[in-house]
């Protein structure tokens, strides 16, 4: 509970568990010298318990009053218990108030804050003076590994991986090393803070024992002793991210130890009030990753799966990467790259550094360390890997490579030394050889660039300790080696010295070891040695140089000087300093003289003051100069030079050569400027003064003339003119007035037929803009009048326009000029030349007639009488014009009828001529005159007044006929004379007689009235027989010879007496029915009152009684009244309707004997309509319908009427739609009586039914035709791709071509008569369609989809040729452009060392396979798609190949190609065949030729029989066959991998025996009693016929020996080892026979018992590896079935496949559902997107969500919208040379990236200046883009730069009020109503207001569901290939299980057990042989590979 202290406190606070709780008390109750205090333990207390824990302690009672205060006398309660610290210190009082009564002493912690770690890279690199510190940081890292991997001996490897690649976690920053690793102790002391290695323990670093040592000198102090303050790695690592993962393995451990240092694990334990300076290593083992399970950090399963086989290293993993430093290293890689090979120049390429002319490769220059960085960022960027071993550009780099010779020295400073080296970069010609910082930013390349010094300001060494750069720290100069004025050499020579120092420790850095602590001040003491060193040594300060070029000899460390030995000597004290400054002096001298390099002006002329020249002080004095020589070259005033590296590249003659200074003549400088004049002259008017250096050396006058002529022909030449409209105007031409003159467009054109729109620039800005000028002039008689002048800009697409003209409608000559101009000053003369021009002469004329006037008319008309009517014939514009040929006027007036004779035309009038007029005599009629031929269709009319005409005939309107006259009474007879109209006429002389038969004529005047009255004498006429008489009357105009006589009849009836019957109809007086009379009637009328009357004989009626009438019958009908018959009145008869049927009709009276009978034949009735009859009612357009059309006049019941007569077709007309009039004839039948119409013909229009109209006067007939599609004659193109059609090789074209049968008019005809054949227009090009031909469907229409093309690149046609009867019609073509596929691979390229041998066992050179695209250019690859097959023999046996995967590329290689390196050749010698293959596809393999390799032997190593010989034995016999150990051997020498080889060596073999355990026994003999023989071996190979033991040879029963074949006498770097060879040696020869079997039976079971094992151990191998396999196919599907879940796809763990597929169907129809509905999108094609390097249209690069920002914007930049933006410049470069250079585009690597983006303007310092109106945004902040989002933010910021986006107009303009109120600049503003205010503050008019449609707009995004299931519908296709590999695995598991398991493999296993026991049985029976026990064998002698040679079982003594 507690512990009581003494007088002091002096127990240590320890470190407890977090649940635990400890107070200190003291008892400040009473006044004592010491007080008391106890440790209480008050874990999981209250205050209540306490307080009794308390009182117990302290002994306080119950009742007396205490207060527990803090040290800060803060009074304890229950809350404040609850918050009480652990290990507090409280004070135990008696009251609040009581004073302290004693000392007390508290136990504080004051650990450092976690800040001291994670905040101390913060603190120590903000200093880098001005450049980022990340390389500094990673070099304190990259030191740890140099220092870690100092003791290697072999490649000392440092990896700097960079891994930005989201898919494989979160950024990541890892440097790993080959080292020796740290163990769990020393990566505990990495963790402290400033545990420096002078105080560390326990640690294997050389220089961090604890009893630390220097390291020996050596050259630059490379010792790698820079692991050195304990505090670099942990500002390092938590500088570049927030958390660090230690990884380390020492060598001769098996145990990976891991620490995690986090800034966030710190926060956590201070929150938690936990030990912050804590933590756990975990000990693993390697390639164990099972610990990692944060998805953040899967890349360190790929990390941790290295571990395995590396003896040591360590890997320090960062992560948390703060984002700015993310950005640094992926955007400025080759800069901090170029920073770390500079800071460890000298490790990575030794002493002297990378001496790029030295071909050296000693080991001294080429050291074993190798640093190298990778980056890798998310597919498809490809990783970018260097060795920084390849950096050429470092500073150190530069300045080794361009130093002419070398200085070097030596200083010692109090027990330091430096080595110093001095390079001379020498002044070449025209510029400094003194390299400039890569790094730097670099100015404007002005002409003054060569003015200043080489090395200007900057100090001149650089400076290195321990080996690696200390940046910070520069050394300007030594007194010895500055300039001052007694000094013979030029300053400018002192300028061009660079140098370095390398120092040890024994100089001090600063922590961060970015700059010395005092090497500059202590270098510089009076007490400090400089010594000279040449050739490595130190020179002899005494001796005496006099001969500079011995100096430049001996001092110079020129490159080819011998490399550095070691260190010099020290040098001696007692010498004096000045020998250096004189030697160096002297060297200085000769560089000189030997390397710089000046110009030699010539021909002085004078001095000038130039006002050219910016500065005031440099405009005098200048010397002039008419030549110069310079580099062995003379270049005179007058001679044509060309410049390079200026801005532009001038060409030009040289005006004079300009030095600045005061001179006199000819004088040798380093410098100048050339006067040169620019040609051509026309073009530029001016001189331009520019460096000597900027000449062009090695360009020649034929060349410069030929661009001087090539650059004038870039001037305007001539005009253009094209008639867009296709209605172009020759020189004279003659148009009628009112022709529309154009529209033109006009192109001005160069002599290289291209066109421009600005002058030629000669400058650096743009040429000045052209405009042309268009006049217009009308040449009078007396003045010309100009009509129009206009002046056109160039207008975007349409270049300079000229609108159409149509105001000409004045008659005469014009002229019409086009003047090119300038536009700002609308001069038409430039450079004295005038500018093209084109001039236009045409006529007006008069039009053609469009209309008439009618001319005088004689008045008034008489009827039949000719007369004239002249028309006057008009144009459209009221001039008089001939009117054209063939007119046939109309003439008409209602109610006459006219006529004429013909038309005359004269001039421009045409006559009627012979006009007649018919009809009835009125005051007025209106006379119509129509003009059908003219262009708009004219009538014209007159007043006329008719009169009647002469005497025509003669008319008695008497309405009986005959005239019935009672015998004897007097007739009364009116006449009157009519016209040929009809009309009454009265003319003079008009005298009428009439003459009745038998009587004397009578005459009457009708002259005055036109009418008379005849009276005839009472007619006497004898009858006969009672029966009238009729007589003939005739009258007639005896003086009137034309006019016809009139007949009419008179009858002269007898008197009253009986008839017999007799019909007649009281309707019709007239009608008297005959017997057997054939009567017209009326069809379907009524023949009513049809009454008869019975006559007596004389004709007289007979009355009619009831008798008679009864007995009168009648046949038509039965029912008949007695009543009406009594009346006389008959039946009525009703008339058939059609006039075909004739009736038989009958009335009798009385038996028939008295009878009258009469047939009715009906008539047609009056006409009711006109009928139109059709023999055929179709046809097709532009055909004649087949038959005649009938026209009739019918009655109501459809009979014709056949009144019309022959006039009736003038009267007739017809209409209809479309209806071509012109052939249609209206043709009158006399036959007949009807009208035939012929020649219907539909010209033009639409096919359907067509009504045709037949008008006769108030007649009309309406039929209906069925017009059809005319005959086919032409196909059309319904719907086709978007154009420019540009489609990839080998692809199809998405959209169908849809073809449409017409006929000439465009109607779509559905003949299918017509094929449609789809073919091409060069048969180079192969054209994939499901058919070639096809006939058109029912609608006309054939459809064709393009599967893919297929042929060479170009242009071509594809034709769509209709065939109609084997004949071609009229058809379409579509333009096509084959461009290669970018991403198709067509072919693999492979390289190699063709030369390199292949030597068994070896390995193979590296093997380059690039992947060549169609455009033949190399293309990136998935590398696993790659694969190398191997196999022995020729190209058939590739079934059997080895399949070899590509490797990793190194830095020094290609990342475009694939590498096949270190692969392994067969160890079999023989022919093999190589080849290389791309899986392209699922189908589809790429191939690349069959390489043929020849294995050859390796390296001759031992000595072997070509196949392994049985294990002789041998007896004690006479017998020959016991006494051989071998026969008809052959031994070859052979490589490792028992190849033969060494064919052209000879030697012997020496044979011996030997003893095979080494023991002293005797040893058997060969014959002839040696102990050894002897072959000769030839040719590598040596044959031994027999080798036998001699008989009765010696040696120990039952032993065994080994015969050595031991070759001898070869000179060979490494000896050949002998052949071995066991053999049994017996007393008795049944012994031998009995081994001798046992043996053979032996080797053959152990043989078949080892291909036994062999097998079964391979086929458990592959089931635990598919076991393996499904395992983790069965974890993968898990994980991607949780993925799917975290989507909301759910999917059941028994899911199938089917399942899956049926899943992924719904979705894809839902994805297609939201596609196709309407969606705002970019509809311009973009036929580059795809290609290589090339990012896409601009248009198509970005979405916009809102349509008035999409709409404002897409206008902004609407001339930027079908850019292409590529990434490189090579990409743009194709694209434009592959357009012609029609299309924009704008490549990445040239746009200026802005580093950082801007707020808006009213923002400043994160603070608004004011509130903004309007919600204004970024335009560019509005766009989402689709791909590459870093990319496409360059572009649009580019493009949109600070464009801002707002509300409306008054917003726009008070937010920018109020921005430049401010005195800040504002962009330019966009509103969403379509405005733009200008960054100038500019608004209004049309061009900036935006118009309500814009053509190409920004698209707008995918609706976020379709993002979903896209997103959706990858993980599940993902998904499906895991579950396909699952499934797979498990069958193949299952299958190879069942394998295993089947009969034929346990009949195997049961076969190889017994095998097994036989071979037991034989080792027992050798082993229980009697004979003596043998020592154990060499385990490899005499045995067959992979047969390990038995102990013998030994038996006791």
């Amino acid at each position: 509970m507690s512990t009581s202290g003494a007088k002091r406190l002096s127990d240590p606070l320890k470190w407890e568990d977090n649940l635990r709780k400890r107070v200190c008390v003291y008892d400040c109750r009473f006044e004592q010298e010491d007080a008391e205090y106890k440790w209480l333990d008050i874990s999981g207390f209250d205050f209540n318990d306490f307080v009794d824990a308390l009182q117990q302690e302290f002994g306080v009672d119950q009742q007396e009053p205490f207060v527990l205060v803090t040290t800060d006398r803060t009074v304890l309660d229950f809350d404040k218990f609850k918050d009480l610290p652990d290990n507090s210190t409280l004070h135990l009082l008696q009251n609040e108030d009581q004073a302290p009564s004693v000392a007390t002493k508290e136990c504080i912690k004051f650990t450092p804050h976690y800040d001291t770690v994670v905040k101390s890279g913060m603190y120590e690199y903000y200093a880098s003076q001005g450049q980022n510190p990340l390389p500094y940081t990673f070099a304190e890292l990259i030191d740890n590994a140099l220092s870690a991997t100092a003791k290697n001996t072999g490649m000392r490897t440092i990896e700097l991986r960079m891994l930005f690649d989201e898919t494989i976690g979160k950024p990541a920053v890892i440097v790993l090393d080959n080292g020796c690793g740290m163990t769990s102790e020393q990566l505990k002391n990495w963790a402290v803070f400033r545990l420096s290695k002078f105080n560390r323990k326990n640690v294997k670093f050389a220089s961090e024992q604890e009893e630390y040592v220097r390291p020996d000198p050596v050259p630059r102090s490379l010792n790698s002793d820079i692991s050195y303050f304990g505090v670099g790695g942990k500002q390092a690592v938590f500088y570049v991210g927030h958390s660090v993962r230690m990884i380390s393995k020492p060598a001769g451990s098996p145990n990976v130890h891991e620490l995690i240092l986090s800034e966030e694990e710190f926060k956590r334990k201070e929150r938690n009030k936990e030990e912050v300076y804590n933590g756990i290593i975990t000990n693993r083992m390697p390639g164990n990753s099972s610990h990692v399970k944060n998805d953040d950090e899967r890349f360190l399963h790929a990390l941790i799966a290295e571990e395995s086989g590396k003896a040591s290293f360590t890997a320090v993993v960062i992560t948390d990467i703060w984002p700015d430093h993310v950005a640094f290293l992926k955007n400025d890689f080759e800069v901090w790259t170029r920073q770390l090979a500079h800071i460890y120049h000298y490790y990575i390429h030794g002493v002297n550094g990378n001496d790029l002319s030295s071909s050296s490769t000693n080991s001294d220059d080429r050291t074993k360390i190798e640093i190298q960085i990778t980056l890798r960022e998310k597919s498809p960027r490809c990783p970018r890997v260097i060795n920084i071993r390849e950096v050429e550009d470092d500073m150190q780099s530069l300045y080794i490579n361009t130093a002419a010779d070398t200085f070097e020295f030596m200083a010692e400073q109090d027990g330091g030394r430096v080595e110093g080296i001095i390079r001379y970069h020498p002044f070449l010609y025209y510029k400094e050889t003194y390299p400039e910082d890569p790094s730097a930013v670099q100015g404007d390349d002005d002409e003054d660039d060569n003015e200043c010094r080489a090395r200007e300001r900057r100090p001149i060494f650089e400076c290195f300790w321990n080996g690696r750069l200390i940046p910070n720290t520069k050394v300007s100069e030594f007194h010895w080696c500055t300039w001052n004025k007694d000094s013979k050499l030029p300053e400018e020579c002192y300028s061009r010295l660079s140098g370095v120092l390398f120092t040890d420790d024994r100089f001090q850095v600063s922590n961060n070891k970015l700059t010395f602590m005092d090497l500059e001040q202590r270098l510089k003491q009076k007490d400090t040695m400089f010594t000279r060193i040449v050739n490595g040594q130190e020179e002899n300060r005494s001796a005496v140089i006099s001969d500079p070029d011995k100096v430049s000899t001996s001092v110079t460390g020129r490159k080819d000087q011998p490399k550095r030995a070691g260190l010099p000597l020290s040098p001696s004290p007692n010498k004096k300093q000045r020998g250096v400054e004189k030697e160096f002096k002297q060297w200085l001298q000769s560089c000189h003289e030997k390397w710089d390099k000046q110009i030699q002006f010539l021909g002085f002329k004078g001095t000038i003051t130039r006002t050219d020249v910016a500065k005031k002080k440099m405009q005098h004095p200048w010397g002039t100069f008419s030549s110069i020589e310079w580099d062995g070259k003379t270049y005179k005033a007058g001679q044509f030079v060309k410049s390079v590296k200026t801005q532009p590249i001038v060409y030009g003659k040289v005006v004079q050569f300009l030095l600045y200074g005061s001179h006199s003549g000819d004088v040798f400088a380093t410098g100048g400027e050339v006067e040169v004049a620019l040609e051509p002259q026309a073009l530029y008017e001016k001189t331009k003064t520019i460096l000597i250096s900027k000449i062009d050396q090695i360009a020649t006058v034929e060349a410069i003339k030929k661009h001087i002529d090539s650059d004038a022909v870039r001037l305007p030449d001539k005009l253009k003119v094209d008639w867009p409209e296709g209605n172009p105007w020759p020189q004279n031409a003659a148009r009628p007035a009112g022709t529309p003159f154009g529209p033109i467009k006009i192109e001005i054109l160069n002599k290289k037929e291209g066109s421009i729109t600005v002058m030629p620039s000669g400058g650096h800005g743009p040429g000045r803009k052209l405009s042309i000028e268009q006049k217009l002039v009308r040449h009078g008689v007396k003045r010309d009048q100009e009509i129009s002048s206009f002046v056109a800009q160039r207008c975007g697409q349409w270049g300079f326009w000229f609108k159409k003209i149509e105001c000409l409608m004045d008659l005469g000559k014009y002229t019409m000029t086009l003047n090119t101009m300038i536009s700002e000053s609308n001069v038409t003369v430039f450079g004295g030349r005038p500018l093209p021009s084109y001039k236009l002469k045409f006529t007006i004329k008069e039009g053609d007639a469009e209309r008439f006037v009618i001319g005088p008319v004689s008045s008034p008309l008489v009827v039949g009488v000719p007369f004239n009517i002249p028309l006057l014939i008009k144009d459209g514009y009221d001039h008089p014009t001939v009117p054209p040929p063939d007119l046939k006027p109309v003439l008409q007036c209602s109610g006459l009828d006219l006529s004429h004779e013909k038309v005359d035309i004269s001039g421009t009038t045409l006559t009627i001529k012979g006009a007649k007029a018919r009809g009835k005599q009125a005051k007025l009629y209106k006379l119509k005159v129509t003009l059908p031929g003219l262009k708009k269709e004219s009538t014209q009319s007159i007043d006329i007044v008719l009169v009647p005409g002469k005497p025509h005939s003669l008319h008695v309107p008497r309405k009986d006929n005959p005239i019935t006259a009672m015998n004897g009474d007097p007739v009364r007879f009116d006449v009157e004379v009519h016209d040929e109209a009809g009309n009454i006429t009265a003319n003079p002389k008009q005298i009428v007689r009439c003459e009745v038969q038998g009587h004397p004529p009578v005459t009457t005047m009708c002259s005055s009235t036109g009418a008379g009255h005849l009276a005839i004498n009472p007619i006497n006429v004898k009858l006969k027989k009672g029966e009238p008489q009729k007589l003939n009357v005739q009258f007639d105009m005896p003086n009137h010879k034309n006019v016809a006589s009139v007949i009419r009849e008179l009858e002269v009836l007898p008197s009253t007496r009986v008839a017999s019957m007799e019909l007649c109809s009281r309707d019709d007086g007239n009608l008297v029915l005959r017997n057997k009379e054939k009567i017209e009637w009326p069809a379907g009328g009524m023949l009513e009152n049809l009454f008869y009357k019975l006559y007596d004989e004389a004709g007289r009626g007979v009355p009619i009684t009831a008798e008679i009438a009864s007995r009168i019958k009648v046949n038509w009908t039965a029912e008949v009244y007695t009543e009406d018959l009594i009346q006389g009145k008959l039946p009525d008869i009703q008339v058939p309707t059609q006039v075909q049927e004739e009736r038989f009709y009958q009335v009798s009276y009385q038996d028939q004997s008295v009878s009258i009978s009469f047939t009715i034949v009906p008539h047609p009735d009056e006409p009711a309509q006109l009928k139109a009859t059709l023999a055929q009612n179709s046809v097709k357009l532009g055909e004649t319908l087949d038959g005649n059309i009938i026209l009739d006049l019918v009655d109501q019941y459809d009979n014709v009427t056949k009144t019309l007569t022959s006039t009736c077709v003038k009267h007739m007309s017809v209409e209809a739609e479309d209806l071509d009039k012109s052939a249609i004839t209206f043709m009158w039948q006399e036959s007949s009586g009807s009208v035939v119409v012929t020649g219907v013909r539909f010209q033009s229009g639409t096919p359907g039914s067509k009504e045709l109209c037949f008008t006769y006067k108030s007649y009309m007939a309406r039929v209906i035709v069925k017009v059809s599609p005319g005959v086919p004659a032409q196909l059309k193109l319904l719907d086709e791709p978007e154009k420019p059609l540009q489609v990839l090789n080998d692809h199809g074209i998405s959209t169908p071509f849809l073809v449409q049968l017409c006929d000439e008019w465009g109607n779509p005809s559905p003949d299918q008569r017509v094929v449609v054949q789809l073919r091409c227009s060069s048969p180079t090009l192969k054209v994939k369609t499901s058919v070639i031909s096809k006939p058109v469907n029912t609608e006309g229409k054939a459809s064709f989809t393009v599967t893919g093309v297929n042929g060479p690149k170009g242009c071509y046609q594809l034709i769509f040729q209709g065939l109609f009867n084997n004949k071609c019609i009229s058809s379409p073509s579509v333009n096509l452009t084959v461009i290669p596929d970018p991403n198709k691979a067509v072919s693999l390229s492979v390289e190699y060392d063709t030369d390199a041998k292949f030597p068994a066992g070896g390995k193979f050179p590296v093997f380059s396979v690039t992947v060549v695209s169609e455009e033949g250019r190399p293309m990136t690859c998935n590398p696993a798609a790659a694969t190398m097959l191997l196999w022995k023999g020729g190209p058939a046996g590739g079934d059997k190949a080895t399949v070899l995967r590509c490797s990793r590329p190194l830095e020094n290689e290609k990342n475009d190609c694939f590498h096949f390196r270190d692969k392994e050749i067969p160890q079999e010698v023989g022919k093999y065949t190589i080849k290389f293959s791309l899986q392209v596809d699922k189908i589809k393999v790429l191939s690349s030729d069959q390489i043929t390799v020849n294995v050859e032997a390796n390296q001759p190593v031992k000595l072997g029989p070509d196949s392994q010989p049985p294990t002789p034995v041998v007896s004690y016999s006479e017998s020959i066959a016991g006494q051989t150990l071998v026969e008809n051997m052959t031994l070859r020498i052979m490589d490792s991998y028992g190849n033969p080889t060494g064919q052209n060596l000879d030697g012997k073999v020496n044979v011996s025996i030997k003893n095979l355990s080494g023991e002293n026994k005797p040893l058997p003999l060969f014959e002839g009693k040696t102990n050894s023989c002897q072959f000769s071996l030839k040719g590598g190979k040596l044959l031994i016929t027999r080798l036998a033991v001699m008989e009765k040879s010696p040696g120990e029963d039952g032993s065994s020996y080994t015969l050595v074949f031991k070759p001898e006498g070869f000179t060979l770097s490494t000896p050949l080892a002998p052949f071995e060879l066991l053999f049994h040696f017996y007393n008795d020869v049944e012994n031998q026979r009995k081994m001798s079997e046992l043996t053979k039976k032996k080797d053959e079971l152990t043989a078949a018992v080892t291909a036994y094992q062999n097998m079964f151990s391979a086929h458990n191998q592959l089931r635990q590896m598919l076991m393996s396999k499904h395992q983790d196919a069965c974890e993968k599907e898990r994980i991607h079935r949780t993925e799917l879940s975290k989507k909301k796809v759910n999917v059941a763990t028994t899911v199938s496949i089917p399942d899956v597929d049926r899943l992924l169907q719904g979705k894809s129809a839902e994805m297609d559902r939201i596609l196709k509905m309407p969606r705002r999108v970019f509809s311009m094609n973009d036929p580059h997107r795809g290609q290589q390097d090339v990012l896409g249209m601009v248009g198509h690069l970005a979405f916009v969500q809102d349509d008035t920002a999409a709409r404002v914007i897409s206008w902004h930049i609407q001339g930027d919208m079908d850019c292409v933006i590529t990434r490189t410049t090579e990409a743009a470069k194709g694209i434009y040379d592959r357009t012609n250079g029609s299309q924009q585009v704008m490549p990445l690597d040239t746009m200026f990236k802005v580093s950082a983006d801007r707020p808006l303007p009213h923002i400043r310092n994160c603070r608004k200046l004011f509130e903004p109106p309007g919600n204004p945004v970024h335009a560019r902040q509005l766009l989402m883009f689709t791909q590459d989002p870093e990319s496409c933010n360059t572009v649009f910021k580019n493009l949109l730069g600070e464009t801002i986006l707002i509300d409306d107009l008054d917003s726009g303009n008070s937010y920018r009020k109020a921005v430049v109120q401010n005195n800040i600049p504002c962009p330019t503003i966009l509103t969403r109503q379509g405005d733009r205010i200008s960054s100038r503050g500019k608004f209004g008019g049309a061009n900036n207001k935006a118009p309500p449609t814009v053509r190409f707009m920004f698209g707008a995004p995918y609706p976020q569901q379709y993002l979903t299931l896209r997103e959706q519908i990858g993980v599940l296709c993902e998904y499906r290939s895991i579950l396909e590999k699952k499934n797979k695995a498990e069958k193949e598991y299952n299958d190879h299980s069942e394998e295993l398991n089947s009969p034929e493999m346990s009949k195997k296993q049961q076969d190889m057990k017994e095998k097994v026991k036989q071979l037991e049985e034989i080792k027992r029976q050798c082993e229980s042989t009697p004979v003596r026990q043998l020592k154990r064998a060499s385990d490899s002698v005499g045995e067959p590979s992979g047969i390990t040679a038995k102990r013998t079982r030994q038996t006791p003594k």
